[in-house]
């Protein structure tokens, strides 16, 4: 179920839903899944999105999603990757730059988990390591005690994302792995967060201390595309997108580092996902 921050409950795509139900449900759906989750098979659609043919799945797509153009600039795209890269328009997405206010890194739909003191958070009552996301177990006990935020982007959200303080940042860690959907009814079924491939950073922020960033690639989706590698960055500034496809972000703080605001926890608590936008405040600075 996701929720908005006002309360209101928004329909799923239940046709979508009952596709991935038989995929992932039974044995014919998971040998199919060992194709269409292959890196190889998001490449090749990779081309495609890119090619001007594909330009004709633009009109079609924004009727079925029911996307607002109005909120984007609708320029003369050259491709489908074009148009799904789109831009925002200004003052669309505004930034909360009050510096102890945690924003969203991107539009998505929202849970906190608490990381326990064995690098170990839960989700539907499956147990995820801190240190199987990052294939590092020195990084992951930094983060005991603390939150693991899971942004998760559908295909209809806008699919850039920014950083969410002042700061510096390290290199690019990429992990090679398969492209399952990170639609809930994978997650049910596979450590997705383990398997997919994914990209992260070391974030050293002003006012939340060091964050690590992941985004995680989805089905469909192979290209995970950052501006920087080792560098500086302010607040709102753009840090990089997805091509094609849902994703999602992972974001790991310390212990106290920060407060999540209570309906997101009360929401996450109940297996509710929440509804929320690039530059949206989310919680805050610990005390």
């Amino acid at each position: 179920m996701i929720k908005t921050r006002k309360g209101d409950i928004i329909v799923t795509n239940e046709n979508q839903n009952k596709l991935l139900k038989k995929l992932y449900g039974n044995t014919l759906g998971r040998v199919l899944l060992k194709t269409l989750t292959a890196p190889c098979i998001s490449r090749t659609a990779g081309k495609f999105m890119d090619s001007r043919a594909s330009k004709l799945l633009i009109k079609p797509f924004i009727k079925r999603s029911g996307i607002d153009t109005s909120q984007y600039i609708m320029c003369d795209f050259r491709s489908y990757n074009d148009f799904f890269t789109r831009r925002v328009k200004q003052g669309k997405r505004p930034i909360d730059f009050e510096a102890d206010h945690l924003i969203s890194p991107c539009d998505s739909k929202l849970t906190a988990h608490k990381i326990s003191k064995n690098s170990i958070f839960r989700i539907k009552g499956s147990r995820y390591r801190v240190s199987d996301l990052l294939c590092n177990d020195f990084l992951a006990k930094r983060f005991c005690g603390g939150y693991c935020l899971i942004f998760r982007l559908e295909v209809d959200d806008y699919h850039r994302y920014c950083y969410i303080d002042n700061g510096t940042k390290t290199h690019n860690t990429f992990i090679a792995g398969e492209l399952h959907t990170v639609n809930p009814i994978a997650l049910e079924r596979y450590n997705i967060y383990k398997r997919n491939s994914r990209e992260y950073t070391v974030l050293h922020t002003e006012n939340f201390g060091d964050v690590v960033q992941i985004e995680v690639g989805a089905m469909m989706v192979g290209r995970i595309v950052n501006n920087h590698g080792e560098a500086s960055f302010r607040r709102g500034e753009e840090k990089g997108r997805f091509e094609f496809g849902g994703s999602t972000i992972v974001m790991l703080f310390g212990k106290d580092s920060i407060s999540i605001d209570e309906d997101i926890l009360r929401n996450s608590a109940e297996g509710i996902e929440t509804m929320v936008k690039m530059g949206e405040k989310i919680g805050r600075a610990g005390k």
